[in-house]
Order: C-alpha cells, then structure tokens, then sequence
C-alpha cells in the first residue's frame, strides 16, 4: 500500500532506477564506437596478411567506421519502431543486436571461415557483424535520450538526459581502459605484436557481450514511457507511472497536459512547420562535422604522431578528462541553460583544434598539441556531447517526437560516418615540403572553422529550452506558425 508521501511526492528512487537502466544503453553506445580506437592497429594488421586482395587506407577507413552505416540504418528504424512498438521494446531489440555483434566481432569467421585465415569474405562478414551492432547503437541512441526524456519532471530532465552522454563517455573510458588492460596482460611477451594482431583485437569487441546481456534483461523491468502511453490511449497506465514519479496529484495534472497536447496519435512531420526540423538536424550535423569522432576513435594513433610514446595510457587519460567534463554538463545545464554550454563549448573547441594545427606548421613543444586536443575534446564534452542530446529530446512537439527524433538522429549518424570515413585519408594527406604535417594541419584547421560556424548557428536559430515541459515546447512551435494553421493542430 502507497504511503500518503508517496502519493504526494513520488519516489526519487523509482526515477533514478529507471533512468539508471536506461542509461545502459548510453554506456553500450559509447562501448561499441569506442572499442574499435584500440582494436583498429590489431585488425589492420590482421587482414593486411589476406593473400586475395589488398587492405589499403580506405579499406580500412571503411572496416574502423562501417558501424556507422548500421547506425544510420538503425536510427532510420529507431522512429517507426518507436512508434509501433514503444521505446521500451525497441530498446530491447537494440540490446540483443548489441551481445550478436559483440560475439560475432569477435569471432567472424563461424560457420563458414577458417579461424584466423585474413580473406576478403572475411572482412566481409565482419563488416556485417558491425554493421549489426550499429543497427543496436543507432536504435539507442535515438530512443535512450527520448526514453528519459519522456519519464522524467520537466524540471530535472536536462540533467537527467545529460547522464545519459555521460553514460556514453563513461561507455568510452570503460573501453579504454579495458582494451589498456588487454593489451598490459601481455606486455612482457615477446610476441605481443603477434598475439595482438591475431587475438588481441578480438577479445576488445567480446567484452561488449556483458553489458549489452545485462541491459537486455534490465530493460524488460521498467515501464512503458508516459507520453507513448496517452498516444495509444492507455491513460490509466500512464497515470500509474507519472503517479510513481511525480505524486498523484502532480501526475494528474501532468497527464491532463499531454492529453492536451496529444490530439492524435501521429501528425504529419511539417505540422509545425520546417523550422524545427531543420533545427534538429542541424544540431546533430553540426555535432559530428566539428570532428570530435575522428579524435575519440583514432585517439591512439594520433596521439602516437604527436610523439607520445604510451599512446594507450594517454587515451584513458584523456578518457578520464573527457568524462570529468561531461559531469560540468550534467549539474550546470539547468542552472546556466543550454545554448550558453554550447556557444562557450563550440568556443572552446576552436581554440583547440586551431592550437593542434598550428602545432603542424610552426615549431611549438609536443607539449602543446597534446594540451591542445585535451582541451578541444574536454570543450566538447560539457558542451555538444550531452547539449545536443538534450536539445533533441525535447525539442520536438510530442506527436512528431519519435519521427523527427529519428531523421536527426540519422543526420547525426550520416556525418559520423562521412567524418569518421574520411579522417584517415584528410590526416595523411602530403603537399610539397609540409609532407604529412599539411593533412594534419588541414583536418585540424578545418574542424576549427567549423565549431566557430556551430557557434553562430546556436546564437542565431536555438531557442533555449531550460524549464519548459515537453508540453511548452508543443505550443511553442504552434505559435510560430502563421494564425491561420494554429487552429489545425
């Protein structure tokens, strides 16, 4: 029996445990993008041996980002099965996807190859598995924010969301640090390269298998979101959980406001109009094209040009930076608003990524790039990393949430992979004398011309959403559409 405080207040412990579950998702999707940053050297040593064709930089600028292509295709899906089915069991789904891929990276050759023996078709199917695991990564990365955003008080949901990017970093650093560990355990053998190339890099893509198991069975213990509920009329369920969250009285009052905004079950995309959906899209564009995958993916080698001998140790250093500065994000968001993070963050990162190219063309100490790409990934984290998750949560009128959010979500994937694809080509491009340095320059210089742009965009077009219901944010829309088709929605 509910205690009159329960009833009154909700329970914090209630929230908390769910959107700790959720934020599995967040973990995995930081896991599975990160893992191939120490697993890459290995794999690319592995099928340079095939004797059928030739592993060349663009093979595997392919092979270290094909999981991007699931992850578009996934966050394409995330919409309609969202819609059709509920956040709930799409997350589900996007677990299992998670544990096939994590066993199938690890052993690519089951059924029909020969262990160990580098072929073409080999490459093939593994590309296949990670594209699997995209499909898993796409699908949560869309749903967890919304899944969260959908649960949780207006007034704690930017910090709520906020967790889940952290999830995403802390996801990174675990991999890190898990991979270092791989590689330590052989540190005293004479034959670490070799053990490396041909097992090594399999072990990081199975450690994945036990968070993604876990969150799929966790994922079956918490409940459907309140707003997908009231748009499949189950109103007395949705009462049941904003009840658990919010109190009874506060649940009431909130549902009677969804109800409001809710008058039918799907809307067409534009029906508030293209501005938002611009918005949306352009948020997510923006967050890949200023270049911070290429860093977090690539991070050992590149830390490896600068001169860094323990190249490893510094990624998990970095990793520790990066996920320290994504907490600034979680307790500042609700008090100092969205678009100051990111305007200060895109700011930031500027100054990073120009402080790493200038390193490439003058003579500064090795000192220098290094600080320098720190500062433009810690600038990210407590800005773009976990703003333009929140942002897409609830920026989105509720009978549009679940399409719009999947068309950013795809935008965001699509350039990921544009970014990702063509860094390691853009990184050792040669012209004249420079040699080297000018793509290392160049990629640098161009991603920080590119935050500075992102900065303007945000100034200029972002509304803040700090304090507004999902509710707010319906009618905002609505208002700025011309008089004659407020009415109609």
């Amino acid at each position: 029996m509910q205690s009159s405080s329960y009833k009154q207040e909700g329970s914090v412990l209630y929230l908390v445990s769910i959107v700790l579950v959720a934020v599995i998702g967040g973990l995995l999707f930081g896991y599975d993008t990160a893992v191939i940053s120490g697993a890459e050297k290995g794999l690319q040593a592995f099928f340079q041996s095939a004797p059928d064709f030739t592993y060349t930089d663009g093979w595997h600028g392919f092979t270290t980002s094909s999981a991007l292509i699931g992850c578009v295709i996934g966050a394409l899906l995330s919409g309609r099965l969202a819609h059709r089915f509920g956040r709930k069991k799409t997350l589900f789904v996007a677990g299992i996807l998670f544990f096939l891929s994590a066993l199938g990276s690890y052993y690519p050759e089951f059924l029909f190859f020969t262990k160990g023996a580098a072929s073409k078709s080999l490459l093939v199917a593994f590309n296949g598995y990670r594209i699997l695991g995209g499909l898993g990564v796409g699908l949560a990365s869309a749903i967890c924010p919304m899944y969260i955003a959908e649960i949780a008080p207006a007034r704690k949901r930017g910090r709520l969301v906020s967790w889940n990017q952290f999830a995403i970093i802390f996801g990174q650093l675990v991999v890190y640090f898990v991979n270092f560990l791989i590689i330590q355990s052989h540190a005293n053998d004479p034959e670490i390269v070799a053990w490396t190339n041909s097992v090594g890099w399999r072990v990081m893509f199975v450690s994945e298998a036990v968070p993604a198991g876990l969150f799929a069975l966790l994922i079956l213990l918490v409940p459907e979101t309140p707003r997908y509920l009231v748009l499949r009329k189950q109103n007395d369920k949705a009462l049941e959980v904003l009840s658990k969250i919010n109190g009874e009285g506060q649940g009431r009052k909130i549902l009677l406001d969804i109800i409001e905004t809710v008058q039918e079950e799907k809307e067409n995309l534009f029906a508030y109009g293209v501005m938002v959906i611009f918005i949306g899209c352009m948020l997510s564009v923006f967050q890949q094209i200023i270049g911070i995958n290429a860093v977090l993916y690539f991070a050992p080698r590149i830390f490896e040009s600068m001169g860094v001998s323990n190249n490893m140790l510094f990624t998990v250093i970095m990793g520790v930076i990066n996920i320290t500065f994504t907490l600034v994000a979680v307790f500042t968001v609700e008090k100092l608003g969205r678009k100051p993070l990111l305007i200060t963050g895109s700011i930031g990162m500027a100054i990073g990524a120009l402080g790493v190219a200038l390193s490439n063309v003058i003579t500064l100490p090795a000192v220098v790039p290094v600080i320098s790409i720190m500062v433009y990934s810690a600038c990210f984290m407590f800005s773009w990393g976990p703003i333009c998750w929140v942002y897409i949560s609830e920026l989105f009128p509720n009978t549009i949430r679940s399409e719009a959010t999947a068309i950013a979500v795809a935008f965001q994937w699509i350039f990921n992979f544009i970014v990702s694809s063509t860094f390691v080509p853009m990184y050792n491009m040669k012209l004249g004398a420079m040699g080297e340095s000018f793509g290392h320059f160049f990629a640098y210089a161009l991603y920080g011309v590119i935050c500075i742009i992102a900065a303007i965009f945000v100034w200029r077009l972002v509304p803040e959403t700090k304090g507004k219901t999902l509710e707010d944010m319906t009618r905002l829309w609505r208002k700025q559409l011309p008089p004659e088709q407020q009415g109609n929605i």
